[in-house]
């Protein structure tokens, strides 16, 4: 399984290397392609990460989330990419309250 180079951080002013500025890769259109039809693969999640991207499913999801922060996802799948930034939000929110002892 291959997962690619860690995560590092990125000075200011400099592009990340897996994300390059101003295009999306094809690797960054296969994601969200995924995302926008996972459940049609048969089997858990994971296991489907694992066979279309070769990576765990912990690399993957690190490179989603970086990647729904970025404007050329935004522009590329407008719909899917606010649908899995609210999704976000919303399990950050659980999470903290969860933390708090707070219940929803």
């Amino acid at each position: 399984m291959n997962d690619g180079p860690a995560l590092q951080p990125v000075p200011d002013g400099q592009d990340d290397p897996a994300f390059p500025a101003g295009k999306l890769s094809e690797r960054d259109r296969r994601i969200l392609a995924f995302e926008r039809q996972w459940w049609k693969y048969a089997g858990a999640k994971e296991q489907a990460i694992r066979e279309q991207f070769d990576m765990s499913a912990t690399r993957y999801y690190q490179l989603l989330n970086i990647l729904l922060d970025r404007p050329e996802a935004l522009e590329y799948d407008p719909m899917l990419v606010k649908r899995l930034r609210r999704m976000r939000a919303q399990r950050q929110r659980q999470r903290a309250a969860r933390r708090f002892g707070i219940r929803p």
